[in-house]
């Protein structure tokens, strides 16, 4: 029996094919780069940097919304995310599971279809009333919040004779 996993979290098979994908970091190869003992913090470990991307992603939170018990610094895993991203993780990935896909079910290469529509459905319009988002046609103002419409106590006044 399996283990049931949220939709976020990355299983050890999935883990395993997706691993050899991630970029190495970028380093200057005239540099010598030694992290000093205590000093700063320890790199995220990227299973938990990828589970991380996938949660903002399958979940659509804001990157500063991570859980950060569960995934640390939110900006630190946003900018493995750009740094991966610039360097063709994502395609790489994509093409990947393309490729996989393709072995196990088979994709359609020589025959592939995209649907589209540039008018709203003809037989719809009555149904549905107007479209609110037509600027141009008058509409009935939203009533205020006190209850009745703002009117001036005066209705028109010369200012160049005294009141």
């Amino acid at each position: 029996m399996t283990k049931r996993i949220q939709s976020w979290e990355v299983s050890d098979p999935f883990w395993e094919r997706v691993r050899p994908l991630i970029p190495p970091p970028a380093r200057d190869k005239e540099k010598s780069y030694k992290r000093i003992t205590g000093g700063g913090r320890k790199p995220i470990p990227y299973r938990q940097v990828f589970e991380g991307i996938v949660y903002v992603l399958r979940t659509g939170c804001q990157w500063k919304a991570l859980p950060k018990e569960r995934f640390g610094s939110a900006s630190s895993i946003h900018g493995y995310f750009i740094r991966w991203m610039k360097a063709g993780f994502f395609l790489s990935l994509w093409h990947a599971g393309l490729a996989e896909y393709d072995e196990m079910e088979g994709i359609s290469w020589q025959w592939q279809s995209i649907d589209g529509a540039m008018i709203k459905a003809p037989m719809a319009r009555e149904e549905v009333g107007r479209n609110p988002t037509d600027r141009g046609k008058k509409r009935q103002q939203a009533s205020h919040s006190c209850g009745r419409a703002w009117c001036p106590t005066v209705v028109s006044r010369n200012r160049s004779e005294p009141a």
